[in-house]
């Protein structure tokens, strides 16, 4: 019993260090467990609107650098040509694309909604006095079209309508260089296919390269509450065939600290944050520079630069990539690239959590109901803990029958610790008891608890899943507090079937750990508390009838 009130005061304790380290991400310290992006800086609003935004990489060389802020000072010397937000809708998106540029200053997701407020929804792209992000590309090696040229939109549909995809053409000419940009969004499909054509209709040979990134500031984002995600965040990742997956930090960047790949022919940049990313994947087999870069005040960039090769008189060549902007979500990840899965993060215990939630996803297909995958989860976990958990529950009945022994013999050793385990360890051999065996149960139970945790945290698939009646929200805590009430009742009947300890304090605080846990459970997102309610009620069927039918006769007496 000493062992097992030591691995309940264990996982007592890890659990008050969850919500420790909920709070202190929740109040915008550091995480003891997870990298927190750098601290709100300054307002980037008047960053973002600079005319003057580099886009370069430290290992781009000397020429690269020069010709981008060549290329961006070129179009702060055209006349000013007139902005036009350009709205592409679909089934998945409301879109803006700005003339200026061609750039994708706001990106509406139509069947996700906003954390903080259910009534609007999400928006990943934006420019605003809180935040911005957005998509940018252009051309450098010279006086080119980039993301502060004007462009002009050719005339065409702008809604999906009853067609299987909707386009946008841009155009922009500069010195005899004309770069078309054309935008393509399809039915049912979070990649943006954006294409870039480069016409030189000038007298000389020309050597472009196209530059693809994604801007962001790095101030962190308003949370949703202390367990409402796995540490609210944005940050850029970048993966290569040879470098895997590189998760990135603004403050590094900012300090010039950061490493990561930066050439290859293969792989994507993207920002990511929890439960959505935005990934610029280039063409594949074209080689490209990768680079992370502070363009201004909290405001940093990720992008790849990716030479065009020898453009002649007359000549057009086209580059192609690709823009994911949606939900982490690991069916439709795995095959828009390889590697983008990886942005799906499970925490530590990843090896574990991928393929639970991988059985969840097949129990999810019958059923068609997150609520109903966990409790059928949980019922597939304790079927298979079966005969470690009835074991355990056999040793805690056979102990509660012979507590009385126990009891005595700790009464006739009081004075000799020694001798008292020496007959407390005969006693146990006699009756046939494992000291461990109530233990074993909730040791291999909490990996598949925090693994759990972690599933709930990252699974956009259960962000806004309803189980039944009061709870719309899987990952959010439980509004009306039921189920940790519910869970407060359950533990208290198990602690109930659960031998009495010997000393009167250990049991007051046996008593107390209920209410202690369905207290830290208001805070916990309601499918994890769903998860130990389901459990706790089996084990208490469990354990009933074990006490009841399954006790050998000679210790019934």
């Amino acid at each position: 019993m000493d062992i097992k009130r030591t691995v309940l005061w264990v996982v007592f304790s890890m659990s008050l260090l969850i919500l420790w380290d909920n709070w202190m991400r929740h109040t915008g310290k550091q995480s003891m467990f997870f990298p927190t992006p750098t601290a709100q800086l300054s307002k980037n609003t008047a960053a973002a609107g600079s005319a003057n935004a580099p886009v370069a990489s430290a290992a781009a060389s000397a020429a690269t650098v020069a010709s981008v802020n060549g290329a961006v000072q070129a179009a702060t010397d055209t006349p000013a040509i007139k902005s036009e937000r350009i709205t592409i809708t679909t089934d998945l998106f409301k879109a803006d694309i700005d003339t200026i540029g061609g750039e994708l200053r706001r990106l509406e997701l139509l069947k996700h909604k906003d954390s903080t407020d259910h009534t609007k929804n999400l928006v990943l792209f934006t420019q605003d006095a809180k935040r911005t992000y957005l998509a940018q590309t252009g051309l450098l090696g010279g006086n080119f079209p980039n993301h502060k040229s004007g462009f002009v939109a050719k005339p065409g549909v702008r809604a999906l309508g009853d067609g299987n995809q909707v386009q946008l053409v841009l155009e922009s000419e500069q010195a005899g260089v004309k770069l078309t940009k054309t935008f393509t969004f399809k039915k049912g499909d979070y990649v943006i296919d954006v294409k870039h054509e480069v016409s030189n209709n000038s007298a000389a040979a020309i050597t472009p390269s196209l530059y693809l990134q994604l801007l962001h500031d790095g101030t962190k984002p308003e949370s949703g509450g202390m367990f409402s995600g796995s540490g609210d965040f944005f940050a850029p990742a970048v993966y290569t065939d040879a470098d895997k997956f590189q998760k990135l930090d603004f403050e590094k960047i900012e300090k010039g600290t950061e490493t990561h790949a930066t050439k290859a022919d293969n792989g994507w940049v993207s920002m990511i944050q929890h439960f959505f990313v935005s990934a610029f994947i280039p063409q594949d087999k074209a080689q490209r520079e990768i680079f992370t870069k502070k363009v201004d005040t909290n405001l940093y960039a990720v992008g790849s630069i990716l030479p065009m090769g020898t453009i002649a008189p007359g000549a057009t060549v086209a580059m192609d990539a690709r823009l994911y902007s949606g939900p982490q979500e690991s069916a439709i990840l795995e095959k828009v690239t390889p590697g983008l899965e990886l942005v799906k993060d499970y925490g530590v215990l990843t090896i574990l959590a991928k393929p639970l939630f991988w059985l969840m996803e097949l129990i999810h297909k019958i059923l068609g109901n997150w609520g109903w995958t966990i409790v059928v989860f949980t019922i597939a976990i304790k079927l298979a803990l079966f005969p470690l958990s009835a074991a355990g529950y056999r040793s805690m009945a056979k102990m509660k029958v012979v507590t009385p022994k126990m009891t005595a013999v700790r009464e006739q050793y009081k004075n000799d610790p020694q001798k008292m385990n020496m007959a407390m360890m005969e006693l146990y051999k006699k009756e046939k008891i494992n000291p461990l065996g109530g233990c074993l149960p909730i040791l291999i139970q909490m990996p598949v608890f925090l693994s759990l945790y972690w599933v709930l945290q990252a699974s956009v698939e259960m962000r806004g899943a309803p189980w039944v009646g009061w709870i719309t929200d899987l990952t959010a805590p439980d509004p009306w507090y039921i189920l940790p009430v519910i869970y407060a009742i359950s533990m208290y009947i198990t602690t109930k079937l659960n031998p009495a300890p010997a000393d009167p304090m250990q049991a007051k605080m046996m008593l107390f750990m209920p209410l202690a846990f369905s207290v830290m459970f208001f805070f916990f997102p309601s499918g994890l508390v769903l998860y130990w309610v389901v459990n706790n009620v089996l084990s208490i069927g469990q354990q009933w009838v074990i006490n009841n039918k399954m006790i050998p006769a000679e210790h019934k007496s």
